[in-house]
């Protein structure tokens, strides 16, 4: 076989192992994320935060089960991301694995370039305009949970979200009520939802 035949040949050979390998990344990143609903803080929590008796975990605090797994994905994806950096489905996976890490900074800058590649989705913006009140951010996380509701009307989560921070981290109590009523509608038979009214009532008396 003449070199350049081996050459050609052994050029081939490599472009169609580091398709292989790309895909193997791809295929573990997106196994490492769990099947999740977007995801909603307990109202009790909250309350406790606003009443500064139990701040939110920081990376590198107590670790949540499966914390070390997701440390590894979130290397392993932001390696992919140095040769990949316009793939969206990675860009949003390493803003979940941020987000169930408590990692809010990196979510929050995760999840935006995730909708600066693609459509907004009303999750996407909830679980943004939760990473956003992780870093302080009240008022963009008001916003976002209220474009998540422009796109769809029936996205409770998002309302749930905006009463939460409107009550505990806004005390504007009676604009939370006012959500929460949109909530009953809703989900009349949530009990989350109850519980967030409950806790309101409870912040509201307290104040």
């Amino acid at each position: 076989m003449s070199d350049r035949r081996f050459s050609i040949l052994s050029n081939l050979l490599s472009g169609v192992f580091g398709i292989l390998v790309g895909f193997v990344v791809a295929y573990f990143m997106y196994e490492t994320i769990s099947p999740r609903q977007t995801a909603r803080m307990p109202a009790e929590q909250a309350a406790a935060q606003a009443a500064g008796a139990g701040a939110a975990t920081p990376p590198g605090g107590q670790a949540a089960p499966g914390a070390d797994e997701r440390r590894a994905a979130v290397a392993q994806t932001e390696s992919f991301l140095a040769a990949n950096p316009d793939n969206p489905q990675a860009w949003l996976q390493l803003a979940q694995l941020s987000y169930d890490l408590e990692d809010w900074g990196r979510a929050v800058e995760a999840y935006r370039r995730y909708l600066e590649l693609a459509p907004a989705d009303p999750n996407v913006l909830s679980e943004l305009g939760v990473s956003l009140r992780g870093v302080g951010r009240t008022e963009e996380a008001i916003a976002a949970f209220d474009l998540a509701q422009e796109m769809a009307p029936q996205h409770w989560q998002s309302r749930y979200n905006e009463a939460l921070v409107l009550a505990f981290d806004m005390g504007r109590f009676e604009d939370a009520e006012a959500v929460i009523e949109e909530l009953r509608e809703l989900q009349p038979d949530n009990p989350d939802v109850e519980r967030l009214a409950a806790a309101v009532e409870r912040g509201r008396d307290a104040t």
